[in-house]
């Protein structure tokens, strides 16, 4: 059966929907009701009838599927026994659906639907759709919470392990978008091309832990059983590695400005900080330092392929970052200025001023103020010898001094990276204030919910999916992420990954 008239009839339910719907508005029950439950009834109503469109649209489809003379598989097997009215359900944000089509067979084979291929379907019963909802409030908090949203928005129930699931099944594809995405527009030439990296630890469920942590935690014997005592760790977190890239214009600033922001009395008015344009973040709770490094590198390449800008690493001074740092950089052949967060620093010498001051004693804020303004004129290694000098006259034991030896060892080590003098003249940054704010926006404000044990699969895809939000690339990605579906689960079955088409 051809024509018209066939081919109109699968859309008779929702039209008969719709004209039940506006009977009820212009009839006395809908005029009986407040606003609020009018809304409420209207959304209920109003969704029945975009699932009714959706079945009819998926119904006219089938009528109009025509018949295939040459549908061969990934094998190049002819599927030439055709069978009708192959069904299966798919639950899409409006409700479930049923979508019917042709089956294409050979024994011994998978069966073929190339009509499914034509609308995408996904493998599992839960539509793109709902996937994307599950990916959009999955990132944005817990997967109850997630699941509650996506009822509110659609009226469909999901689990817990579904929204999960789901937000996992979304984010497959986002590696592969950013080792093909385009890089943002070049700005200007003289702007500083930036590299930070940092860790947070996420709490995993046992089995998530790597080798080490779980050796550990495998033989940790607390003391008491309801809390850990005084120097006990509970063994139970994995390490996140976050990394980031920006760009930055530069700003020239002095001492006495970095001074004034940290609270520290200046004469001279503060210039304000260079800001932060085009930031990119990634992380990862499965790929260790060295990998996410080098995917920040790899992003640094794409926005400046010739290494014709300035390119500065803000590290916080941990040796093995700084060393993936160099090898990257030598690898790449590119020239990479590594500058240690003065924030660190300034930690170190108050750890170092409470070893010559007492508790709350204001003395200690100048004593550290006037280091500060030392090690920012490029004096790190006379200051570690000062403080050095002064914890051996003031005849400090060995444990009272610990702090000031960690400034005066923290000092010396790295004073190649304390280049203060050089970075504040061309402008470049000091502080790693990017990257542990998205630290804290990526692992802390949602991986560490009270409560929340994470699986190694759960966690990735959500530091995955927040740090695609983050870059504001989400849109971009799903255009990406359903045509890596389509070839996954459609093209890779047919020969030459050739769907057939309609005559």
């Amino acid at each position: 059966m051809t024509g018209p008239d066939v081919a109109a009839e699968p859309m008779a339910a929702p039209r008969e929907c719709f004209e039940q719907l506006i009977s009820w508005l212009e009839g006395d029950e809908s005029a009986a009701l407040e606003h609020a439950r009018l809304e409420e009834q209207l959304d209920r109503r109003g969704r029945e009838l975009l699932r009714q469109m959706l079945q009819g649209n998926l119904e006219l489809r089938e009528l109009r599927e025509q018949r295939l003379a040459q549908v061969r598989d990934a094998d190049g097997t002819r599927h030439g026994a055709v069978e009708v009215r192959h069904a299966r359900g798919l639950r899409s944000i409006f409700g479930t659906v049923q979508v019917t089509r042709l089956a294409y067979r050979h024994r011994g084979h998978a069966n073929l639907y190339p009509a499914d291929a034509r609308l995408n379907l996904p493998s599992e019963s839960h539509s793109h759709g709902l996937r994307r909802l599950a990916a959009v409030e999955a990132a944005r908090g817990s997967f109850d919470q997630a699941g509650e949203a996506i009822g509110r928005r659609t009226g469909q129930r999901l689990g817990k392990r579904q929204v999960e699931a789901l937000a996992a099944a979304a984010a497959v594809d986002i590696e592969d978008f950013y080792a093909t995405h385009a890089a943002p527009e070049a700005g200007d030439d003289n702007d500083v091309l930036v590299l930070s990296a940092d860790g947070k630890g996420i709490v995993m469920r046992p089995q998530a832990l790597r080798p080490a942590t779980a050796a550990k935690a495998a033989a940790a014997r607390p003391k008491l059983a309801a809390r850990l005592s005084k120097g006990e760790k509970r063994n139970r977190k994995r390490l996140a590695e976050v990394g980031t890239v920006y760009d930055l214009h530069p700003v020239a600033r002095t001492a006495a400005d970095i001074l004034a922001r940290t609270g520290e009395p200046s004469d001279v008015s503060s210039t304000p900080a260079p800001r932060a344009k085009n930031k990119w973040i990634t992380a990862s709770v499965v790929d260790d330092a060295a990998d996410v490094l080098a995917a920040v590198f790899d992003e640094a390449d794409r926005r400046d392929p010739d290494h014709q800008r300035t390119w500065v690493a803000l590290v916080d001074g941990n040796n093995h970052q700084i060393d993936r740092i160099e090898t990257e950089a030598a690898a790449r052949g590119v020239q990479v200025s590594i500058v240690i967060d003065f924030i660190h620093v300034l930690e170190y010498l108050w750890g170092a001023a409470w070893c010559f001051h007492p508790e709350a004693d204001p003395a200690a804020q100048t004593w550290v103020a006037q280091r500060a303004r030392a090690v920012l004129d490029g004096n790190a290694t006379a200051v570690a010898a000062g403080i050095r000098r002064r914890a051996t006259k003031t005849g400090l034991t060995k444990a009272q001094r610990k702090k000031a030896d960690d400034a005066a060892r923290y000092l010396t080590n790295k004073a190649r990276y304390l280049d203060y003098p050089t970075a504040l003249t061309n402008g470049w940054p000091i502080a790693t204030g990017v990257i542990e704010g998205a630290c804290r926006h990526l692992v802390k404000d949602r991986m560490d919910i009270t409560g929340a044990r994470w699986s190694t699969q759960g966690a990735e895809a959500i530091l995955k999916l927040r740090a695609l939000h983050t870059n504001g690339d989400f849109d971009s990605y799903w255009l990406h992420h359903l045509n890596r579906e389509r070839q996954r689960n459609h093209h890779t079955r047919y020969a030459n990954g050739v769907i057939p088409a309609a005559a």
